[in-house]
């Protein structure tokens, strides 16, 4: 299969996470892999042939890694590894994200120094492929021996325990592998603690999160093009060179964005010598504001491509055969940048927000409240709100959880990363920030329309009418919180930043030219 991704050796990127996990491209073993699958694997059996004492292989986990295990309960020791690891708590995870736990296991264990069996990869693939994915509870991992709660979860369904998520139904793991006709596998020596050990849980928040947070900024910069247009501002602090003076990559390309977003806009023109000599900053300064989180999501990508290839195993079976018993699993590579994309995240919907309040303000035009008859009706005074609130709980999310340690395993693992609160932290962020952008474009789109006969640009006023595919406008009160949802649909589910970039790829304009890192 030509285009298969190949675990274990191809390079896996953020793209081709969100790809293999949707089932656009598929993931195979190559012939190169099996071969380092399978050398490491007779390493392990070496190990426990010569009687040499190596970490998780023949002794006990933590702190009781100084007890020696017999040759004969080294299968059993990963049996009951899985078992009483399993001490997660909360609600179930996306099974999205369970998903993504299981490919990025599959390729960093498929590059050969765990000492994995083949036989075991195969079935991980299997639940993959077949889209069967365990249920894994959210809380648990301090992000620091590996997600050790989260991922032993992942696994209990290869030894016939735990639940899965199988044709739309959560089903206890017997009753699946009893209707396909499959048994549980018999762990072999290593294996318990290979699939243990690892960042998957706070990887696989990661590659959510950015894709999630990529959508968010994109659309931030067409919502807030449309708040500008509505209010009348101007497009000259977008001026490249003001950027070139100040060159921050995100900057350049929001200003870029913001310029070609506005270009030909009848708006624009109509008010070209209005004497107003500055707009509030949330206007004039979308390019520092948004290019900032621009620059924030860069860095976490960067950190997060690098933990997706990477090995977090431990010990590490090297390919002449040593062990190094290490600390590849410690979160706090992927924990600092996802707390500093959780801030990110955050300082998009609080300049949203502001953005909000200037429509309402009745100035520049537009009507108080965004509509003509206020008293009788309260206009779109409430959304903002829930805008309001979102902000001020995104904002007590942003301590950062890497920022704490606590200690564990009585002290043999005395410092650890936190790194999985920083990803659920930043996924709940993001799901208020699509709440705050849609009640901006929703009251954007409202107050748009009272400038007509004007029209704004091609492709904010493509942007406009796909919203009023699913959101009219409003004469008069009504309940603004079906709106809200049907406008957080569109952009949670990416359709109206894909739609708005297809529209303007029709027309030759290129809103990311020249700037491909940004791109996933």
């Amino acid at each position: 299969m030509e285009n298969a991704f190949k675990y274990g050796i191809d390079q896996l990127t953020i793209g081709k996470a969100i790809a293999l996990a949707s089932g656009k491209t598929k993931g195979l073993i190559s012939q190169t892999a099996i071969h380092r699958i399978k050398q490491s694997e007779q390493h392990i059996q070496d190990i426990i042939n010569k009687d040499e004492t190596v970490y998780g292989v023949n002794t006990g986990f933590g702190i009781l890694a100084h007890t020696k295990i017999t040759a004969e309960d080294t299968r059993i020791l990963q049996y009951k590894l899985l078992q009483s690891h399993s001490v997660g708590v909360g609600e179930a995870v996306p099974p999205e994200i369970a998903k993504l736990m299981l490919i990025t296991k599959v390729h960093a264990l498929a590059q050969g120094y765990s000492g994995i069996r083949l036989e075991t990869l195969q079935r991980i693939l299997w639940h993959v492929e077949n889209d069967i994915i365990p249920v894994v509870p959210e809380k648990g991992s301090v992000g620091a021996s590996g997600d050790l709660a989260p991922l032993a979860h992942l696994f209990l369904p290869l030894i016939g325990a735990g639940e899965l998520y199988f044709k739309g139904e959560r089903m206890k793991t017997a009753i699946v592998l009893d209707k396909v006709g499959l048994s549980p596998l018999q762990l072999g020596p290593k294996e318990g603690l290979a699939l243990i050990n690892g960042t998957q849980f706070i990887l696989s928040f990661a590659i959510q999160s950015l894709q999630k947070l990529h959508n968010c900024l994109e659309a931030a910069d067409i919502i807030g093009a449309m708040s500008l247009e509505a209010l009348t501002g101007t497009k000259a602090p977008f001026d490249t060179r003001l950027h070139e003076l100040r060159p921050f990559a995100g900057n350049k390309l929001v200003a870029q964005r913001l310029r070609l977003l506005l270009k030909d806009s009848a708006i624009m023109q109509s008010h070209v010598d209005c004497g107003r000599v500055q707009d509030p900053y949330s206007l004039r300064c979308m390019p520092q504001v948004h290019g900032a989180s621009r620059n924030a999501w860069l860095h976490t990508k960067e950190m997060t491509e690098i933990e997706l290839n990477a090995v977090t195993d431990n010990p590490v079976i090297l390919a002449e055969g040593d062990s190094i018993s290490g600390g590849n699993f410690h979160g706090q590579s992927l924990a600092l940048p996802l707390d500093y994309a959780c801030i990110a995240a955050a300082e998009a919907g609080n300049i949203s927000d502001r953005r909000c309040y200037l429509l309402l303000e009745g100035k520049w035009g537009l009507p108080m409240l965004l509509m003509n008859n206020v008293g009788l009706n309260s206009g779109f005074m409430i959304p903002q709100y829930t805008t309001a609130a979102l902000v001020t709980e995104n904002k007590t999310l942003c301590f950062p959880a890497s920022a704490d340690s606590i200690p564990t395993s009585l002290g043999q693992e005395d410092h650890v990363s936190m790194g999985s609160i920083s990803g659920r932290k930043l996924y709940k962020v993001l799901e208020n920030l699509e709440y705050i952008l849609s009640i901006e474009l929703m009251s954007a789109c409202q107050a748009i329309e009272f400038r007509r006969p004007l029209r704004s640009s091609e492709i904010l006023e493509f942007a406009h009418d796909y919203v009023r595919q699913f959101v009219s406008f409003a004469n008069e009160d009504r309940i603004f919180a079906d709106d809200i949802e049907q406008i957080k649909n569109i952009i949670g589910n990416n359709s109206f930043v894909d739609e708005i970039n297809r529209f303007a790829k029709s027309k030759k304009i290129m809103l990311n030219e020249g700037f491909d890192a940004f791109a996933l």
